[in-house]
């Protein structure tokens, strides 16, 4: 987010009360209708849904600086389908819906960085879109890993790390953990990544 851009929304989510949550808490649950807009100041939520072999498909991870669910509060009459976990503790500020669309519509630089922040994350859904459509495993996971990299991964001398569980990018994939392992086997076997416990190191990138 832009550095302006970011103190304005950061000033603005400061005025109310301040929460914390617990790993694997949820925020909001499917069928729930929002009750605000959340400030996320440390930590990160992911957003999911719950198929009907009742497996959990990840659509979006949260992280420090987003606000949400936006989606919700610019279509206040669509139901919610998804749910909002906590992924470790974490620290937000939770705003009224109406307050925060009379505060985007007052400061024009602020639905900029949104609505730019909202079509790059649109070109990557569409991406992943692409690949669970008629991709092969491989490339699914070779596509998630790339882009969890760019937004999560932590730069080493020699590449990226990763800290995220094979259970995890199965849900991010749409797979099954056995797959996942498998094709994270092949990319070791080609040395372009390692994996240690919960943590996976991309190597070149």
């Amino acid at each position: 987010m832009n550095p302006d851009a970011s103190k304005k929304v950061a000033d603005f989510f400061s005025q109310f009360r301040k929460q914390t949550y617990k790993k694997g808490e949820l925020l909001i649950r499917a069928d729930d209708a929002p009750s605000g807009i959340y400030y996320l100041t440390s930590g990160n939520v992911r957003k999911y849904a719950i198929s009907q072999k009742g497996e959990e498909v990840v659509l979006n991870v949260f992280k420090k600086g987003a606000f949400f669910p936006m989606s919700f509060a610019f279509n206040k009459t669509r139901k919610n389908d998804y749910y909002y976990e906590a992924m470790e503790e974490l620290t937000l500020y939770k705003a009224p819906i109406d307050e925060v669309i009379t505060f985007l519509k007052k400061d024009t630089d602020v639905l900029y960085d949104l609505t730019t922040r909202v079509f790059r994350g649109t070109e990557g859904l569409e991406k992943r879109l692409a690949y669970l459509m008629a991709g092969s495993a491989y490339t699914r996971l070779v596509t998630e890993l790339l882009i969890h990299a760019k937004r999560f991964g932590k730069q080493r001398d020699k590449g990226v790390e990763i800290q995220a569980s094979e259970t995890e990018f199965a849900a991010l994939t749409g797979m099954t953990r056995e797959t996942v392992s498998r094709e994270i086997r092949h990319l070791k076997e080609k040395r372009l990544v390692s994996l240690k416990k919960n943590k996976l190191f991309i190597e070149d990138f």
